[in-house]
């Protein structure tokens, strides 16, 4: 590529419209030399700087458009996106001109690779695709936003179901439950088909296979490599699912009776304490061993007991990390962020943090209750807020982190610190009333059904989109791929029949938002290893599952010197300089619930388990 075409396509990387004559004339236009180094150099420096001018922007429509869900806010975010698409596309495909180019440096050609990937949902060239994606889009996620279900025939918003899911022992209306709020995705499966067949065109415009291969390609690796890792992954921790399960299933078995809950084959979905099944540690009354199920404390109670309200549940999660050694948050971040559910309008409540100048602006988007889940959310999600902050030096492309696994880790390694002993750190929990080394089992039995199951769970999200993405699950089949998945890997079934009239997928928010899902599966396994080392620097004595590194300012340091990094490095590197090894592993969960896997063996000798 010449100057001259390079600064007309960073030009048209700015416009809406009008660019397609401009781009047919460079095309009409004699044969450009091969591009250069400098080239694909100014290229990029000129890239970071539009990409990140508009970013800005972008970002405070997004939230507006999340936090007051209107026909006007969607309509000016699908706008945004539109050209926000647009723009990322054009950078995408002149990006892939500079592939053959050599001696380029590594940061350059990082830089490149970046910019080719960053795209969640590419749009092809053909006039008004782009707009079409981003409308398809914003009313998919908008769709989500408004939906209802019921409860005991009453209309209830997906949040407050979701928290009655964990409390409601009654099957009848726990079917109720899951039955309406699933039907929330129906009205979408039509236009998510369509924004398949154009994202996926997008993609095979950019070099890849299908969508699925270019999210897979964002990993260091090639995509088939990828999806080899995560099965092998998988295979380290499924043997501590496989007792979980047979466990759990024998446990709902004796609650409910062979009518509700049979003593074999697979679990009904809703009976789990969670619309899907992704966590387990509702139920934890249901499947408490006997004389060893009181840990000693709820810590729903506690915060009661101490009046906690959001803004305090939240204010301690920003404690945690600054006795790390990290900066408090911004008071920008206390007066501009959604920490409780408005009641004058519509809101996305699914739990989100926010970087809106790539600076300081740091946000989060919550409807925050006062219970032990949003406590532990509350830590996760400020663990993007500190991680952006850290990596905020860095040039835009490089302003992430090492894959997109590590952004999920970091705030649940924070949440595993959510022990006893920080409880006691932090004056919620009496030091007299501590468990003992008898209630341990108790303790990693209700982290593991909180833990282990999300592992299939974040696996077979994204296995079903792979599917979708490449055919091999056809869109006639959708919902039957879905409930095949989850049978396969979880051993879970819907408690009502199900057909292709239903689309399952669109009541779980990341796919109606498109949000990859592999990030979390990669999650649900670095955060122990981060944790585990973690634990390791601050001296910690005793069970692992014991540790708290609260106030443990080396621990902060060493963390801080990775998450500045921010994905400037590939993962290995990254995952190294904190953990001391390049290679991701669920030894360390394997570790952490030993004993607990262990005691389920025993527990269940002579039970047919599996499905």
């Amino acid at each position: 590529m010449t100057i001259r075409s390079l600064a007309l396509a960073i030009a048209c990387a700015s416009l809406i419209a009008g660019c397609a004559k401009k781009e047919e004339s460079v095309a009409a236009a004699p044969a450009a030399a091969a591009p250069t180094a400098a080239e694909a150099d100014a290229f990029v420096q000129e890239a970071e700087k539009s990409l990140g001018d508009f970013a800005e922007y972008e970002a405070k429509v997004a939230w507006i458009n999340s936090t007051y869900i209107t026909d006007d806010t969607d309509w000016l975010s699908a706008r945004v996106g539109a050209e926000s698409v647009q723009k990322s596309v054009r950078y995408a495909k002149d990006a892939a001109r500079f592939d053959a180019v050599q001696g380029l440096s590594f940061d350059t050609r990082r830089k490149l690779d970046t910019l080719k990937q960053m795209i969640v949902l590419p749009a092809p060239s053909a006039p008004g695709a782009a707009e079409e994606l981003a409308t398809l889009a914003t009313g998919l996620q908008s769709a989500y936003g408004k939906g209802k279900g019921t409860y005991k025939g009453v209309p209830t918003p997906g949040v407050e179901l979701e928290a009655l899911m964990g409390t409601e022992r009654d099957p009848e209306v726990l079917k109720e439950m899951w039955t309406s709020w699933h039907a929330v995705g129906k009205p979408m499966r039509a236009d998510y088909v369509r924004l398949v067949g154009i994202a996926n065109q997008g993609a095979k415009e950019l070099g890849f296979a299908d969508l699925g291969a270019m999210w897979r390609s964002n990993y260091d690796m090639k995509p088939e490599e990828f999806a080899v890792l995560t099965d092998s992954l998988w295979g380290e921790v499924k043997p501590l699912y496989d007792q979980l399960h047979c466990y759990t299933r024998r446990k709902l078995n004796q609650k409910y009776g062979d009518a509700v809950q049979p003593a074999s084959g697979p679990i009904r979905a809703d009976l789990l304490g969670n619309m899907w099944a992704q966590e387990w540690d509702s139920i934890y009354d249901i499947a408490a061993p006997a004389g060893a199920g009181d840990i000693g404390y709820d810590l729903t109670d506690l915060l009661v007991k101490k009046n906690y309200d959001a803004v305090k549940v939240v204010k301690s999660g920003e404690n945690f990390f600054t006795s790390l050694g990290f900066a408090p948050l911004p008071d920008t971040f206390w007066s501009r962020s959604q920490i409780i559910k408005p009641r004058d309008r519509e809101v996305i409540c699914h739990a989100s943090a926010w970087d809106l100048d790539n600076k300081d602006d740091l946000r989060i988007k919550m409807c925050t209750m006062v219970n032990a889940s949003d406590f532990v959310t509350v830590h996760h999600e400020l663990g993007h807020n500190f991680y952006q902050r850290a990596y905020n030096k860095q040039p835009y492309l490089y302003l992430g982190s090492a894959n997109d696994g590590f952004h999920e880790a970091i705030g649940d390694m924070i949440a595993l610190s959510v022990t006893p002993e920080y409880l006691v750190q932090i004056g919620l929990l009496d030091k007299s009333n501590v468990p003992d080394a008898s209630r341990d089992i108790g303790l990693l039995l209700r982290q593991a059904l909180e833990k282990v199951p999300g592992l299939p769970w974040t696996l077979l999200v994204d296995k079903w989109r792979w599917g979708v993405f490449d055919g091999s699950i056809p869109v006639d089949q959708m919902n039957k791929g879905w409930t095949d998945l989850r049978l396969k890997y979880m051993g879970v079934v819907s408690p009502v029949p199900r057909s292709e009239e239903d689309f399952d997928p669109g009541a779980k928010f990341h796919i109606p938002g498109n949000t990859p899902y592999a990030r979390y599966f990669l999650a649900r396994l670095l955060q122990f290893q981060f944790y585990q080392k973690a634990c390791e620097i601050a001296g910690s004595q005793g069970p692992l599952h014991r540790c708290s590194f609260y106030g443990n300012k080396e621990v902060g340091a060493k963390l801080n010197a990775m998450l500045e990094m921010g994905r400037s490095r590939p993962w290995p590197e990254a995952l190294e300089a904190f953990a001391g090894s390049p290679d991701m592993s669920g030894k360390a969960v394997v570790a952490y619930f030993a004993p607990l896997q262990t005691w389920l063996e025993e527990q269940n000798k002579g039970q047919q388990c599996g499905w």
